[in-house]
């Protein structure tokens, strides 16, 4: 994967061009997008749920929370429920509104939190080298030894129910990928030629990392972390239905599918709609990433 390229003077030090290079990469990246349009119908799909997510309390038509055993398991299609209603009669169009709080949020946290953190230590890692490589990598593998899906439910299970927990054991397990990613990247960029020629200029390693190599490496785990986005979600939405996630009543998508799921035979159509929703906001978040990662390609 390409990075924005810094242009050096003769002396080896950063010229004035190197903003408006960088600038100029991520104004291609976009134009990119824009010409895409999976990735433009995808992001419209998600803006929608994002937004009717935002403005729940406005758009939906009832209390999420709000039962009534009389209208449980009403068919979707019904003049005032939609979508139909849950096994305790409430409106399931409003519960899946309010549920993309919860399930987008939960699919946003760990992913920027794991960004940040194994970025950090993977651009240290790779910059550093030697010793600090060595320790960092070795407890980074330790994690790779567990399958992530087993090693979230064990984290999980661990700390108990609750969105702080299913959050931290997500997190935990997005670490090591992002930063082997971001150390393998840095690793390359500090035998590159614009770097050993800031450091003859007597720049200070912070500022060779901050100036240097975090921008070269933000285009790769950009691209990686979009990816996760989606895993994030489905994960999530896993450890809600195993009872590991998000606690009753809170709307959750994946809580949803759990308590629905004794209703299957019953009524097949409300058992399935969250799942509908898990499917088409991670298929929208995959396609937005494989299209974020063309973009990125400056060979493409």
């Amino acid at each position: 994967m390409s990075q924005p390229s810094i242009a050096l003077t003769g002396s080896g030090a950063p010229t004035k061009g190197k903003r408006p290079a960088t600038r100029s990469f991520w104004r291609n990246v976009l134009r990119r997008l824009m010409h895409d349009p999976v990735s433009l119908m995808c992001f419209a799909v998600l803006m929608l749920i994002l937004l009717a997510a935002i403005f729940a309390p406005w758009i939906a038509p009832h209390d999420p929370y709000r039962t009534s055993m009389a209208r449980r398991l009403i068919a979707p299609g019904d003049a005032r429920y939609w979508l139909g209603t849950d096994e305790l009669g409430r409106d399931l169009l409003s519960r899946l509104i309010y549920g993309g709080r919860l399930s987008l949020f939960m699919g946003f946290a760990p992913v920027i939190l794991a960004t940040t953190i194994g970025g950090t230590l993977g651009v240290i890692a790779g910059y550093v080298g030697g010793a600090v490589n060595m320790v960092i990598m070795r407890v980074i593998d330790v994690f790779y030894a567990f399958p992530s899906v087993l090693l979230a439910v064990a984290i999980s299970g661990v700390l108990g129910a609750g969105v702080g927990n299913t959050i931290f054991s997500l997190t935990l397990v997005f670490i090591p990928p992002i930063a082997r990613v971001a150390e393998s990247v840095a690793t390359q960029m500090r035998a590159q030629d614009f770097i050993e020629a800031a450091r003859a200029t007597g720049a200070a390693n912070w500022r060779i990392v901050t100036a240097h190599v975090v921008p070269n490496v933000m285009s790769p785990i950009l691209s990686y972390a979009s990816s996760l986005i989606s895993v994030s979600i489905v994960l999530a939405a896993g450890l809600s239905f195993l009872g590991l996630g998000v606690t009753p009543p809170e709307p959750e998508w994946g809580l949803m599918l759990n308590t629905l799921r004794q209703s299957i035979y019953v009524a097949p159509l409300n058992a399935v709609l969250p799942g509908v929703m898990i499917f088409i906001t991670s298929m929208c978040f995959n396609l937005m990433s494989d299209g974020l990662r063309d973009a990125m390609n400056v060979k493409q």
